[in-house]
């Protein structure tokens, strides 16, 4: 890709140090590894910083497909974004909350009191069926995730 010049969305680069960092906090990747990735990263020919810069004397094509690529960016991570099957119910939710951007106080709906979202988050209380379903339509995943 040395040669070649890629156009990325203006969220791009968050989103890229966000799953770094969060993979890092993880224990997936190193400290190091991140940083080394993002020096290389920040060496390729990407011109975002170009459309941006442009702010308002973007055309009207340009600015359209910073939207679009934007929302198909955030529309695979949130697709893509999947914690890994061995891990239990409790860490799963714990993953897709802290990916999504939620707290742990908007699951009371799904799970009636703030004492049993606390137990479910902790892994003392088991997700039931019908607690599985909300919160696969509310994360956006199989509720057999969390069964």
């Amino acid at each position: 890709m040395r040669g070649d010049e890629a156009l990325v969305p203006f969220l791009w680069w968050f989103a890229l140090r966000n799953t770094l960092l969060t993979s890092e906090r993880r224990g997936r990747i190193t400290q190091a590894a991140t940083a080394g990735f993002l020096t290389e990263v920040g060496e390729l020919p990407v011109r975002l910083a170009e459309l941006v810069a442009r702010g308002r004397r973007r055309s009207g094509n340009e600015t359209r497909l910073m939207k679009l690529l934007a929302v198909l960016v955030e529309d695979y991570d949130r697709r893509h974004s999947r914690p890994p099957l061995e891990w239990t119910p409790a860490e799963k939710i714990g993953y897709l909350l802290e990916t999504s951007g939620r707290a742990p106080a908007d699951l009371i709906p799904i799970f009636g009191q703030r004492s049993q979202v606390s137990e479910a988050l902790n892994g003392k209380r088991p997700v039931s069926a019908e607690q599985a379903r909300k919160l696969g339509a509310w994360f956006g995943v199989a509720p057999g995730l969390f069964i």
